[in-house]
C-alpha cells in the first residue's frame, strides 16, 4: 500500500513538472512572437534622409536618419533641427535603394515606419523600421 502510494505521488509530480515546462515553453514562444512581430505604432514621418547605412560589428543592420525641420512658434524663426533615427528591415532592397537615392538628392519624403515593441540586435538598432517612402507633397523636384 505505502509502495503504490509513493509511486502514484512520483508520477504526478513527474506528470505535473512536465506540464509545467511546456506551458512555461509555450507562453515563452508567444511572448516572444509578439514582441517580435507586435505593431506598437505607426505613421509618417517628412523631412529629408540626412544618412542610409549598413553597420554593425557581428548583426549588419540598415540605419537610417532623417531631418525632420520643425518650425518655432514665432513667425519668422529659423527651422529647428530634429531627427529621427530608423532602421530597415535587411530584405527590404526596394526600399533600401529608394533611401539610398533620396539622402543622395536632398528630396524632401514622406517616410512611413512602424514601431516595434522590442529591440533585437540582428533586426536594427531602433524600435521604429521604415516601411516605404514617397515624395513629399509640393517638393520641389530639380
Amino acid at each position: 500500500m505505502q509502495d503504490s502510494l509513493t509511486h502514484r505521488v512520483k508520477r504526478t509530480s513527474i506528470k505535473i513538472f512536465r506540464i509545467t515546462i511546456i506551458s512555461l515553453i509555450v507562453i515563452g514562444i508567444g511572448v516572444f512572437c509578439f514582441y517580435y512581430w507586435g505593431v506598437y505604432d505607426s505613421g509618417v514621418m517628412a523631412g529629408k534622409v540626412l544618412r542610409i547605412s549598413k553597420k554593425g560589428v557581428i548583426f549588419k543592420t540598415y540605419e537610417g536618419k532623417i531631418n525632420l525641420e520643425t518650425f518655432g512658434a514665432l513667425k519668422g524663426t529659423s527651422p529647428i533641427a530634429e531627427s529621427f533615427d530608423f532602421s530597415v528591415e535587411g530584405d527590404e532592397d526596394a526600399l533600401i535603394k529608394k533611401l539610398e537615392e533620396v539622402s543622395l538628392s536632398g528630396e524632401r519624403i514622406n517616410l512611413h515606419f512602424v514601431k516595434r515593441y522590442a529591440i533585437f540586435p540582428w533586426r536594427g538598432d531602433t524600435k521604429y523600421f521604415a516601411t516605404s517612402v514617397e515624395q513629399a507633397q509640393g517638393a520641389k523636384t530639380e
